[in-house]
């Protein structure tokens, strides 16, 4: 694809990103107007409209682009390493393996940090537990990562049932919320920020092999693609990314599902350009879902799970009867 015509559509998607950012600063349970938020940005503006910008909104609509763009990430290279498009970052229980970890924090008391922490070990955990399980004593393979990914997704699912079953009734609202995505106490988004612009730096340079293997292992293997440490390489990467997107963001579908299979529909299958579409668009996505929970009970909220699901189900039904 010629560079000219990948411009365009990633200027366009930069634009619509920066705008959603700025919705979602604008938009809330109290409304602001832009010369306040200028003013609280670049400027000494009132103490209240800085505390609201800068400590309350700006942190959160920034975790939850960061969040959008590595699932919808993750999503793309899980698709290219399955060779499915409708692979989905959690589909190899990764989330389920952050889910039993934070729970665990949760019902010790603990908070924060802590929980964020657990979160990130138990989808490592789950991780090496999946890549272990289906590697074997030999080599994996694409469905065989698939069908293991799935069986332990089924059991970490056994095990958040029970430990929801089991738990105090006092703890149980914030785990409930966590486990339907929950960016009301992301305040620090830019570790995050950082691991998904590292991943796409990284990453697309790779794009014209990651063309290749998506065509299969025999055709880019004798067209001199590594394919075993290129397919390691992806698994990781997604992983990572999904395990980031987790613990900032508690469990929160369909992003990865929908996104990339979006922009391949409207894109074409060039991964130099659907990766950093992906980041782009998964963060506009997450932001303005986010947006809507904040808004649409205010002042109450609604986990940001729940609206990504609302709007994903009929949007992936949609593009499916489209593609037919």
């Amino acid at each position: 694809m010629p560079m000219r015509r990948m411009i365009l559509p990633l200027a366009i998607l930069a634009i619509l990103s920066v705008l959603a950012l700025l919705l979602s600063v604008l938009v809330g349970s109290s409304s602001l107007p832009l010369a306040d938020i200028q003013a609280a940005i670049f400027e000494d503006g009132d103490a209240l409209a800085k505390t609201l910008v800068l400590e309350l909104r700006l942190p959160r609509s920034l975790a939850a682009f960061a969040t959008g763009g590595l699932l919808a990430v993750a999503g793309a290279l899980m698709q290219v390493l399955l060779r499915n498009p409708l692979a989905d970052p959690y589909v190899l229980g990764i989330s389920g393996g952050a889910a039993v970890g934070a729970l665990l924090a949760m019902i010790g008391g603990m908070g924060g940090f802590i929980v964020s922490g657990s979160a990130f070990a138990g989808a490592l955990l789950s991780t090496m537990l999946v890549f272990g399980l289906a590697h074997g004593s030999g080599s994996w393979t694409p469905s065989r990562l698939l069908l293991t990914g799935v069986v332990v997704a089924a059991g970490w699912g056994a095990v958040i049932t029970l430990m929801l079953a089991l738990s105090p009734a006092s703890r149980l609202p914030g785990m409930l919320y966590w486990l339907m995505g929950d960016l009301s106490y992301a305040r620090t988004p830019w570790y995050a920020l950082a691991i998904l612009l590292a991943t796409c730096v990284c990453v697309i340079p790779l794009g014209r092999s990651l063309n290749v293997l998506a065509r299969g292992p025999l055709q880019a293997a004798a067209l001199g693609v590594a394919v075993r440490p290129m397919e390691w390489g992806i698994y990781v990467a997604a992983s990572l990314l999904t395990a980031v997107a987790v613990t900032t963001a508690g469990s929160i579908g369909f992003v990865g599902l929908v996104v990339p299979h979006m922009l391949r529909l409207m894109l074409g299958n060039d991964q130099r350009l659907i990766l950093p579409a992906c980041a782009l668009a998964g963060g506009i996505l997450l932001t303005l879902a986010d947006t809507l929970a904040r808004t649409v009970i205010a002042p109450e909220q609604l986990p940001v799970g729940v609206i990504t699901a609302l709007l994903g189900v009929p949007a992936f039904l949609i593009l499916l009867h489209r593609s037919r």
